[in-house]
């Protein structure tokens, strides 16, 4: 069976895309392992956020860390 991507202006695709979304992976994560997680802006319109156990890379941003 073939996989579909959200189109890039979805509801679907905005929904997981979103700040929100990313910090509800972060506290799940954090839960999960016990490791902090930071959620980080990319820059990039397809991935604004991205959740990662790791201190953010060059054009990335801090915007929460979840202790």
């Amino acid at each position: 069976m073939m996989s579909v991507l959200p189109t890039p202006g979805s509801s679907k695709r905005a929904r997981l895309a979103s700040y929100d979304h990313a910090y509800a992976v972060a506290v799940q994560r954090k839960r999960e392992t016990g490791r902090p997680q930071f959620v980080l802006r990319t820059g990039d319109s397809f991935q604004p956020f991205r959740v990662s156990t790791s201190a953010p890379q060059r054009h990335q941003s801090v915007m929460t860390l979840i202790l």
